[in-house]
């Protein structure tokens, strides 16, 4: 069963760029693993300071393996005492998706 995962981190503001360029790095090596079909990150607009992920996961066990990673350790790690707020995490079951051609935004 796919799982998409909605996450949203809130930096601190002197904390952006650092977070940002963490992410990134998440970014790169995430859609790497075996079992991720998506690793997608966007920045609000307007008022509040905020990253979104959508992430999407063939199975739960492709979840488990991302967050014992050693890139997601890393990352955690690294940003604790970067961000403002808890990381606001959101499991979903995908009900329609549209279908995956590879190609990139």
């Amino acid at each position: 069963m796919t799982i998409s995962i909605f996450a949203t981190i809130r930096p601190k503001p002197e904390h952006r760029e650092a977070v940002e360029q963490a992410l990134r790095v998440m970014v790169e090596r995430s859609r790497a693993e075996p079992g991720n079909l998506r690793y997608d990150l966007f920045v609000r607009e307007g008022g509040e300071l905020a990253f979104d992920l959508f992430e999407l996961y063939i199975d739960a066990a492709a979840v488990e393996a991302h967050r014992q990673s050693a890139h997601y350790q890393a990352y955690r790690a690294a940003t604790g005492e970067w961000v403002a707020a808890p990381v606001e995490v959101r499991l979903g079951r995908a009900l329609d998706l549209a279908p995956f051609n590879g190609a990139g935004a």
